[in-house]
């Protein structure tokens, strides 16, 4: 399917926030993603999965990229892509990384690490664009405070009732009172839904970090099949 870019906003200085309009593609559910292919006249192509960082069902898509510099489609996404340029999309695709409102009605906690809170935030507008008031938190980890995506909305959230905590591994904010270091354990513990709560967990991130979360909640108490990870790293 033909999704024609209408409008673009620059999340970070290596991430870029893309809305396509692609009449026809089925609605999407919050957390899933889909296939972006894009074709050289020569005939080449090349192919890569993006998470939806848009609500539900929404229209137009949204997907949020992070330039990986050996990449074959996302520094053309990051840097060169137009307003009026088409690419092709198949999806929406998956299954398990998905929150359904009507139907995942207890406590939701959303653990991201860099570009994996995009399809983290898919859930938490859905929340929003349905009224949702399922309690929600989220704990994030960047490497420092340009790296945040979709900072201003986070905040916005905050007043709809969202925990929200950012936690920095390499440089905190200037006066910040946090010390930098890597989400552990201690985070995990004081800074998220109890197990008691029986929350449905999310966890999108590169794979060292979604390894090291998920051993670290399930150490906690978390059923394992409470927690739902998806992880992404270098391809090729």
């Amino acid at each position: 399917m033909i999704a024609t870019l209408v409008s673009d906003h620059v999340e970070t200085r290596s991430a870029r926030t893309l809305r396509f309009s692609a009449p026809g593609l089925r609605g999407a559910l919050a957390g899933q993603h889909v296939d972006i292919r894009l074709s050289a006249p020569d005939g080449y192509t090349a192919q890569r999965s993006y998470s939806l960082s848009s609500a539900a069902a929404a229209d137009p898509i949204q997907v949020t990229v992070e330039r990986f510099e050996d990449g074959e489609v996302s520094p053309y996404l990051v840097d060169d892509i137009e307003i009026g340029d088409a690419v092709e999309v198949r999806g929406p695709i998956g299954g398990w990384l998905v929150w359904r409102p009507e139907q995942d009605t207890g406590p939701v906690q959303l653990i991201g690490g860099g570009s994996g809170v995009a399809p983290l935030m898919s859930m938490l507008r859905t929340r929003e664009a349905t009224g949702s008031t399922i309690p929600f938190r989220l704990l994030y980890g960047v490497t420092d405070p340009d790296r945040v995506y979709f900072a201003e909305e986070l905040a916005h959230l905050r007043d709809l009732g969202v925990t929200v905590d950012i936690r920095y591994s390499r440089r905190v904010p200037d006066g910040s009172e946090l010390v930098a270091g890597r989400i552990g354990p201690q985070d995990l513990a004081a800074l998220t839904v109890p197990p008691e709560q029986r929350p449905t967990v999310f966890v999108c991130g590169p794979t060292g970090f979604v390894e090291a979360v998920a051993d670290a909640l399930t150490a906690l108490g978390h059923p394992e099949d409470r927690v739902r990870t998806e992880r992404f790293g270098p391809t090729g």
